[in-house]
């Protein structure tokens, strides 16, 4: 269950992506409501697996799996239509990358990346990648940052005037707590792989070290 909800995700993204290209103001502004319904769903799949005791390994990594694809989907999409600049998808997925491929090194000894058998070394990886404050607030700011680009996109069409958009967009203070959003999210996704990264390379030269011994 939790994998069909994580899919359905994923499905529901590539449907609203289109809609971002092609609706009308009004539709765009829809889409960017559904996003939240979308990023809201990661925190489901998630309680429904532990809920029905189908956490694991291939569980963690289909969830993972998912979120980078909505998160660096929607970042491309983004930048595409001119709302952010290109480099910050390249540096969001450049981290998704490194932390990952990282961590794949150590789904082969039954690791995952959270739960009670993982590579975190440190109480600052701890509390930057699985604390519930961190994992909130990175997720809050995601998701924010997401509903207003997608907001924002709605407003600059030219039939905007009948959306919801209309009368947000329109103050410089909703906009400045948007952009904020948008900012926070991507410091925090780099800011939340170095800890990642240092713990990661720790394990495999200890890993290599165990099992390529120094010759006596």
């Amino acid at each position: 269950m939790a994998n069909a909800i994580t899919l359905g995700r994923v499905f529901a993204l590539f449907v609203v992506i289109r809609l971002l290209y092609v609706g009308s103001a009004s539709v765009i502004a829809i889409c960017a409501l559904v996003l939240a319904v979308i990023i809201a769903l990661d925190g489901l799949d998630g309680y429904v697996a532990r809920k029905r005791h189908e956490t694991g390994q291939f569980g963690a990594i289909i969830d993972i799996v998912g979120d980078r694809i909505v998160e660096n989907a929607l970042w491309v999409v983004f930048a595409d239509l001119d709302l952010i600049p290109v480099w910050v998808p390249l540096l969001v997925m450049s981290r998704s990358f490194l932390v990952d491929g990282l961590r794949s090194a150590s789904y082969s000894d039954g690791m995952t990346p959270f739960g009670d058998h993982n590579m975190m070394r440190s109480p600052l990886t701890r509390f930057l990648t699985a604390g519930r404050f961190m994992r909130g607030l990175f997720g809050g700011a995601k998701a924010l940052g997401f509903v207003f680009l997608a907001g924002l996109h709605a407003w600059q069409q030219p039939d905007a005037g009948s959306t919801w958009t209309a009368a947000l967009y329109g103050g410089d203070g909703f906009r400045m707590v948007g952009w904020t959003m948008v900012w926070l999210a991507v410091v925090l996704s780099v800011v939340r792989a170095i800890p990642v990264v240092a713990d990661s390379i720790a394990y495999l030269r200890e890993k290599d070290a165990c099992e390529n011994p120094l010759p006596a």
